[in-house]
């Protein structure tokens, strides 16, 4: 698939962005044969066969600090991306996290919302009673800081906003009970309801759809 707008990046570095989103993707072991060769197949049809790539392989901090530069905004957007790319299922392991931060190391960029988005799943993790309501006077929620970060990127390659709207979910997955033998085991509330960034998630996979559909000239219905 081409398109007739013209991207700041080069093809190395969308290249570099997709093997990096594609690492973090792959981070936490917890994709089958199946899924691991769709998510390649993805990432696949965003680089082939302008880039003649024989394989797919993940990335070091190094090479991609490399081709992205250090501190540099296609850095910082990239490192976006891959926070979206982690908590895009409702959760953040362990293996996410470190990449991220090793990721965020190499591209010499400030730690801190990275710090906090961990703190605050570790803080999920753990809490076994529900949190009781915050003071109406308390100034801020935690994480607000990582969503005004997130909202801040833009959407500036076409490659990177198919990748995007085709990881990310359309919708919010309806919740449901998982049931044995006709006994309820465990209730699985909805996406929406456990991602506390769901909203940042909705966004920016709309603004992905706005850019093909109104800078590209794409078709996406494929992706509604």
């Amino acid at each position: 698939m081409t398109s007739v707008v013209q991207s700041p990046y080069s093809r190395e570095q969308i290249a570099a962005w997709l093997r990096g989103l594609l690492t973090i993707a792959w981070a936490d072991g917890n994709f089958d044969e199946q899924e691991q060769q769709s998510i390649a197949s993805i990432t696949k049809e965003e680089l082939a066969p302008s880039l003649k790539w024989e394989s797919l392989e993940v990335i070091t901090p190094e090479e991609l600090a490399a081709v992205l530069g250090k501190g540099t905004p296609a850095a910082e957007n990239f490192l976006r991306t891959g926070v979206m790319i982690a908590i895009a299922d409702g959760t953040y392991s362990l293996s996410e996290d470190e990449i991220l931060h090793q990721f965020c190391q190499s591209l010499e960029l400030q730690e801190d919302v990275l710090k906090t988005l961990r703190h605050t799943f570790e803080q999920k993790e753990q809490q076994v009673v529900p949190a009781p309501a915050l003071p109406k006077t308390y100034p801020c929620d935690p994480l607000d800081p990582m969503r005004d970060w997130l909202d801040g990127l833009d959407i500036e390659d076409p490659r990177v906003a198919r990748f995007l709207c085709k990881m990310i979910p359309s919708q919010c997955p309806f919740e449901r009970d998982v049931t044995l033998f006709g006994r309820k085991i465990v209730h699985i509330p909805a996406m929406c309801k456990i991602n506390p960034l769901y909203e940042q998630l909705v966004g920016l996979r709309f603004r992905a759809l706005s850019y093909l559909a109104d800078e590209c000239g794409e078709d996406v219905s494929p992706y509604i």
